[in-house]
């Protein structure tokens, strides 16, 4: 595999289990006519329940066969190229999953160009090169996924770029509306619920928004199960990370949901009540589980993340119910107007989705795999069981108003 060059000094302490929402507040949609970043891709940014899923279990049935145990070794003792993924919970996971030595071989090289964080998925994309002999990844870590889309459109007809992989829907719909993806097979797409793609992109992975809390201080009932109720229902030390993109695409979901006069509402009860800020999401978590605050709003990973550095913290994860408090969002990739080889793009992106792959999201960067009737690690309900609000993933990615509106308020972004 070959990489652009980064800068070390930028990227954040691996030990801390860096995470890749890098896009924050600066870096909303934007195109190459509207002050596009024209620097090079270069460094690693440092920065009642509804029918969610109905039907799951029955998408892609066609494509899925057997249960595939990615961590363990083949009969005559060999190693597999995936033994390695995974350790403590859910080392032994298996899941109901394509695996991809019956995917198309992949052949050629491939230009990836990546918003996702390199610590987190450079591992697995080595992994799907060394599987294949005539086969090579290029990839182009960037300073977050819209820094990469705004790259794609500065480009022009003249992009490298064979796949974009993105950590949020939103700067998947950018490229998208820039007229700069080409058009996904119906089978492929089918591999996920259709709430995870759409004609030019496909999730590969997701999130989920929680309410993260100290054991110490409340217990699980002790937690509206309303966003809205939350800063004036609980008399609590609250923390957020508000310069993240994944909590600015949360803000934007409340602004969709509930209307901007009660977004502006609830952030001026969240200051009022004397939120503290952190500069990212794992940070908040941290603090939960140090004591220095009771409560948090973040994706649902990051508490995971600590609990695996530490399974005595005394932190839990809690949900809203229909909510903002509730967003799920989607990690996924698209191929280019520009792919070379548009079945190889294809292909690559298949193996995203295969079984190994599902599984490493699942137990290596505690993500929410994809596919269908695979467990999350840790104890948190399926996919499908979520009570998350219908919203269209495609407007997450309107950052511009959420942002005007948090700043008005006082938020500092």
């Amino acid at each position: 595999m070959t990489r652009t060059p980064r800068d070390d000094t930028s990227d954040p302490d691996p030990s801390i289990a860096p995470t890749d929402d890098a896009d924050a507040a600066s870096t909303g949609p934007s195109s190459a006519s509207s002050g596009a970043d024209t620097t090079p891709a270069t460094g690693v940014s440092s920065t009642g329940r509804r029918t969610f899923l109905a039907g799951t279990a029955a998408l892609g049935a066609a494509s899925l066969s057997g249960c595939v145990d990615v961590f363990g070794g083949n009969d005559d003792g060999g190693s597999e190229p995936f033994n390695w993924i995974g350790s403590g919970p859910g080392q032994s996971l298996g899941q109901d999953g394509t695996p991809m030595a019956e995917m198309p071989a992949l052949e050629g090289e491939l230009t990836i160009y990546s918003g996702r964080h390199e610590f987190l998925v450079d591992a697995l994309v080595d992994s799907i090169e060394s599987l294949y002999d005539d086969f090579t990844a290029n990839v182009r870590y960037g300073e977050g996924s819209q820094a990469m889309v705004n790259q794609i459109i500065t480009e022009g007809s003249g992009t490298n770029a064979d796949v974009f992989y993105s950590v949020n829907a939103g700067a998947l719909v950018s490229l998208s509306e820039a007229g700069r993806t080409t058009a996904l097979s119906s089978d492929l797409r089918d591999i996920v619920s259709p709430e995870f793609s759409t004609e030019d992109w496909i999730g590969t992975s997701g999130r989920v928004r929680t309410v993260p809390y100290n054991t110490n201080t409340y217990s699980e009932s002790d937690i509206p199960d309303d966003i809205m109720a939350i800063p004036t229902e609980l008399d609590a030390d609250f923390g957020w990370s508000p310069v993240y993109g994944s909590c600015q695409a949360f803000v934007t979901a409340m602004r969709i949901l509930e209307g901007e006069e009660a977004t502006r509402q609830w952030l001026q009860e969240l200051l009022d009540a004397g939120v503290d800020s952190y500069p990212n999401e794992q940070a908040v978590n941290q603090a939960i589980a140090d004591g220095e605050i009771d409560v948090g709003f973040t994706n649902h990973y990051y508490i995971q993340r600590v609990l695996a550095g530490n399974p005595d913290a005394p932190i839990a994860t809690a949900f809203t119910e229909g909510d903002a408090g509730a967003t799920f969002n989607v990690a996924g990739a698209a191929v280019t107007d520009q792919a070379g080889d548009v079945d190889l793009a294809e292909n690559f992106i298949r193996h995203l989705l295969s079984a190994e792959a599902q599984s490493y999201f699942a137990v290596e960067t505690k993500e929410y795999p994809l596919a269908p009737n695979v467990d999350p690690v840790g104890d948190l309900p399926r996919v499908d069981a979520l009570d998350v609000p219908d919203i269209d993933l495609a407007e997450l990615g309107d950052l511009e108003a959420t942002i005007d509106l948090m700043e008005d308020v006082g938020v500092d972004v």
